[in-house]
């Protein structure tokens, strides 16, 4: 196919600037630049006066923005109606296309071209990335590929077909993720049953007992500003527990000294079980190491009895809609909810036999591999859509569309 004519981009568009002066008893509806072709967005409006500026841009719907700090990664936009009328800081240049030569919806994915935000980056003043800056004589000498109105109207809505067809495509995955998440819960539903509601589960499970009674502690840490250091022991927080296995990642570390105070009140043991109480509660962790670490005090450790209750089922058992229904509705604070160390210990549990324990354990394992395996694939195929866009804007603009 032949390729695309290209022109300069000053040829077509052209820099507008409707500079408004600074009001100071004035409130401005401001608007910013998201990167990597992401659109305007609404930011916080300044009254008062409350500014270094001078004068701001006002927005017309028609206007093509570019950001002068962030446009080599794609912090260009097109304005309309909803953001017509808003302000923008001297920092975001604004321009007009020509109307008779370009289609503002074809320079829009222009835009959004990762091939572009590159060509524009090398038109960058500045040293380091965080301190690049771009002025409109650099985007105006950027070079596009311009067929006819009547092609680039045609490249226009066949881009805008194939990215609804991957808008749907990606909101499928994204059902499918949820619906492979609410399969678990609904498996562990039909298992577990509700006591508090004296609904059975297929287990048939006849001995419930207050967590109090089977287990040996449940605690949490000192409620104390720990020191932090660079290397150390492991400072864990709901963060790292979320996978139902600690996390040693993106973690702190705190002096050895705190470790000690910390220890003396809630030292953690292979086989114990976290539980967040704090903030996101209700996310239950097995202690699967003999590594040393300390955790915050939103976490709370609860010891089970060795020999009566395994703290790997416990884990699967506070996973149970029934007991995160309960928690919820035991939880307090209206910002912040949080659960008390009372309220823990009075959940109702599931206790048969050890054994029985650990043979449903490894039944809710295999469920659970299945569902991570369905989840890969989501992630993979979802992974997939996202490298669709660049690869079809690559295309339409080579002439390939």
């Amino acid at each position: 196919m032949k390729p695309l004519p290209k022109v300069r981009l000053g040829k077509v568009l052209n820099l507008d600037l409707a500079r408004v002066p600074i009001d100071a008893g004035a409130t401005y509806p401001m608007v910013g630049v998201l990167s990597f072709g992401r659109g305007l967005f609404e930011r916080e409006p300044i009254e008062n006066g409350k500014t270094s500026y001078r004068l701001f841009y006002r927005l017309k719907a028609e206007h093509v923005v570019m950001s002068q700090l962030f446009g080599w990664e794609g912090a260009l936009a097109l304005s309309s109606e909803k953001f017509a009328g808003r302000f923008l800081s001297p920092q975001f240049p604004t321009f007009l296309c020509d109307v008779t030569q370009l289609d503002r919806e074809f320079l829009g994915y222009v835009m959004r071209s990762p091939a572009f935000w590159e060509d524009l980056g090398t038109r960058a003043s500045g040293m380091g990335d965080r301190r690049r800056t771009l002025n409109p004589d650099a985007l105006f000498a950027c070079e596009i590929p311009l067929p006819s109105l009547a092609e680039q109207r045609r490249i226009v809505v066949r881009i805008e077909t194939l990215a609804i067809q991957i808008t749907e495509a990606r909101s499928l995955r994204q059902q499918a993720a949820e619906q492979a998440e609410a399969i678990l819960k609904a498996y562990l539903n039909r298992l577990f049953g509700n006591p508090y509601e004296g609904t059975e589960g297929n287990l048939g499970i006849s001995n419930w007992l207050k967590l109090d009674e089977v287990v040996d502690d449940v605690a949490d840490g000192p409620h104390i500003t720990p020191t932090y250091a660079e290397g150390g022991v492991p400072f864990i927080t709901v963060l790292n527990i979320t996978s139902g296995r600690i996390r040693f990642a993106d973690h702190k570390f705190i002096t050895a000294e705190d470790h000690r105070q910390f220890q003396k009140r809630a030292k953690a043991e292979k086989g114990d079980v976290l539980l967040s109480k704090d903030g996101t509660i209700g996310v239950p962790c097995l202690v699967d190491t003999d590594r040393e670490f300390s955790f915050f005090v939103s976490v709370a450790l609860i010891k089970p009895k060795r020999g009566l209750l395994d703290g790997e089922f416990l884990t699967w058992a506070i996973r149970a809609p029934y007991l995160q229904e309960r928690i919820a509705l035991q939880s307090r604070g209206d910002m912040i909810r949080h659960l008390v160390l009372r309220e823990i210990r009075d959940l109702t549990v599931p206790v048969p036999p050890i054994r029985e324990q650990r043979r449903i354990v490894a039944m809710l394992e295999a469920f659970q591999k299945d569902v991570n395996n369905l989840k890969r694939l989501q992630a993979e195929t979802a992974a997939e859509l996202d490298a669709l866009m660049p690869s079809i804007l690559s295309k339409a603009f080579s002439g390939e569309l």
